[in-house]
């Protein structure tokens, strides 16, 4: 959904010590309290209604009781801590976490450097635009369009319309600003946090989506390392029971048309 990879980093680490003589990376092994498994989140707190922070600095959003089910399903006990997005896969590389749960599309290109479980939620783009406005995505050709920088969004505009002028922005909020000020004339994004901002702030009431979503076949699941591949059986376990049981589709509606992901 939200990023594709930002670079290539070439080694995968391990958590766990390799033994002497024997240079062959071992699977990880969480930390346990107890016996009681401890799991270290990441997430990105800035892309509402998947992953934010509310007036009290608490996280809030679907992907954030996601993971509380998830962690639960587990038996396991889950710390979240918000981190920039560029950081989130080095992190995770030099074991300051366990896993990263924030919209990461698993593109062939990151699964070189990590691990991903099955999909939790499938992703299309939608371009938004003023109200009125008869442009749809073939009609941006010379025109200012915003995407978050590092984004399927962005990287889709680049391969498939290069006379657009792209306006990249640090975070997904910035760019509704430059939208609503007039200071682009469309946003390309996420078909749910395009959603959510035009049905849920004074600044989205004056526009919306232009033509049909875009089906560009992006699955979002969360990243491990490559080695910890009984770590992601696990979440793979526990989303496939959430989703059979019906946790699954209740925790999306509180935020959005559980349809907009399937």
């Amino acid at each position: 959904m939200k990023k594709y990879v930002l670079g290539t980093a070439a080694a995968t680490l391990s958590l766990t010590l390799v033994a002497c003589g024997n240079d062959k990376p071992q699977e990880s092994q969480p930390a346990t309290d107890g016996g009681k498994v401890q799991l270290r989140i990441a997430t990105e707190s800035n892309y509402k209604p998947f992953s934010y922070l509310d007036a009290e600095g608490k996280h809030q959003g679907f992907e954030i009781d996601l993971i509380h089910a998830l962690c639960e399903e587990m038996k396991a006990e889950c710390t979240i801590t918000s981190y920039d997005w560029d950081s989130l896969i080095p992190g995770l590389i030099a074991d300051k976490y366990d896993a990263i749960f924030a919209s990461m599309s698993a593109t062939e290109e990151r699964r070189k450097t990590v691990n991903f479980s099955e999909p939790y939620f499938n992703n299309k783009l939608v371009l938004v635009g003023k109200k009125g406005d008869t442009g749809t995505i073939a009609d941006i050709d010379g025109k200012n369009v915003a995407a978050q920088q590092a984004t399927v969004s962005s990287q889709y505009l680049e391969k498939n319309h290069p006379k657009a002028n792209l306006k990249i922005y640090d975070k997904q909020v910035n760019a509704y600003l430059d939208l609503a000020a007039g200071r682009v004339d469309y946003l390309l994004s996420d078909i749910a946090p395009a959603t959510d901002w035009l049905n849920n702030t004074e600044q989205g009431k004056g526009f919306e989506v232009k033509g049909e979503s875009i089906d560009i076949n992006d699955n979002v699941a969360i990243a491990m390392r490559q080695s910890d591949t009984e770590l992601a059986n696990n979440f793979n376990a526990a989303i496939a029971s959430l989703k059979a049981n019906g946790k699954y589709k209740e925790i999306a509606g509180k935020y959005f048309d559980p349809a907009l992901v399937e």
